[in-house]
């Protein structure tokens, strides 16, 4: 009896330090290679030259300017055509031309204000049928795969736990899937805590 309440108590902090541990690691890692931004200043500039001590943060803050300021640059019709030059000269390029083109139409897809993807959660029937999981709609089929394909279909997500950044690409019929009343965080959360954090049950619709 004894030994059970100390195991419960030893688990209970774990459940406790675990999330933070690995989220100051997390955090240290990406301030880590966010202060890297600072090689890109003059050393005459540097905080540390200027204050003399060094600033935690302060690449962060200077990563987050260059993403600024090359947004707002490329925004611009000369900036536009340094882009699309920029573009045609990595097209040049074999290896880097299919690593950048595919990375840049994943980051397209899920960063685009106008895009579909993660927009919507859905619960599907998956892997077979009378199992159903939860999924993300990404869009719809394209390309050569429409004249293939039945009736309407959804372009699909089917992330992986604990790990939604690995899964599987599906299409689905239209009819077959359900939209869910629950935002994109609550799905995501649901899914990496393997069903134990479950969204609230929203009120049903009458």
């Amino acid at each position: 009896m004894r030994g059970q309440l100390i195991k419960r108590y030893f688990i209970t902090g774990l459940l406790i330090w675990v999330p933070l541990a690995i989220t100051a690691w997390v955090i240290s890692l990406i301030a880590s290679v966010a202060d890297q931004s600072l090689l890109l200043l003059p050393p005459q500039i540097h905080p540390h030259t200027l204050l003399g001590f060094d600033i935690p943060g302060a690449g962060i803050v200077v990563t987050l300017l260059i993403i600024l300021a090359t947004g707002i640059l490329a925004a611009n019709i000369i900036g536009q055509r340094l882009v699309t030059w920029w573009e045609k000269l990595l097209a040049r390029i074999p290896v880097v031309n299919s690593i950048y083109n595919g990375v840049k139409q994943v980051s397209d897809t899920l960063f685009s204000p106008s895009g579909m993807a993660f927009r919507q959660p859905l619960l599907v029937q998956y892997p077979h049928q009378g199992s159903w999981t939860i999924a993300f709609l990404t869009g719809e089929p394209g390309g050569d795969v429409v004249n293939h394909l039945d009736g309407e279909h959804v372009s699909v997500y089917v992330p992986t736990t604990p790990n939604p950044t690995s899964g599987f690409f599906l299409m689905f019929p239209r009819r077959d899937v359900i939209e869910l009343d629950m935002d994109v965080d609550e799905a995501l959360k649901y899914i990496i805590s393997m069903g134990v954090v479950a969204p609230p049950v929203p009120p049903k619709k009458p």
